[in-house]
């Protein structure tokens, strides 16, 4: 079975995709962060598979960080958050992780999708 992590940005105020937003992914290994792989939104404010093909999906402590500073001030936006992390834990026997963020200049919501 294909094990993947992905998100989707939604910018509520506009009301649209947040498209061409830089996302990392990072897992906790060893007392430090460790990059895993760096991917931007689509036109759809998605990025797919942020995991790697060729890399396993391990339980363990993973840290998505999304570059929203960049995005507004295209808009010609301030932001409160400019750098935004979520820190989740992958239990064993889960298959697929969706990190949905929704988002405005002044606050932003995340929960776990399907």
């Amino acid at each position: 079975m294909t094990m993947s992590i992905s998100t989707h940005i939604l910018d509520t105020a506009a009301g649209r995709p947040a498209t061409h937003v830089a996302v990392s992914l990072r897992r906790f290994e060893n007392n430090t962060w460790k990059a895993v792989s760096d991917a931007c939104t689509d036109n759809d404010g998605r990025v797919r598979a942020l995991l790697p093909p060729e890399t396993q999906l391990t339980a363990g402590l993973y840290r998505v960080t999304f570059a929203t500073g960049e995005y507004f001030a295209a808009r010609g936006q301030q932001t409160l958050y400019p750098m935004i992390e979520i820190t989740f834990e992958a239990r064993p026997g889960e298959q697929h992780y969706h990190i949905p963020l929704l988002l405005t200049a002044n606050g932003f919501t995340t929960y776990r999708g399907t």
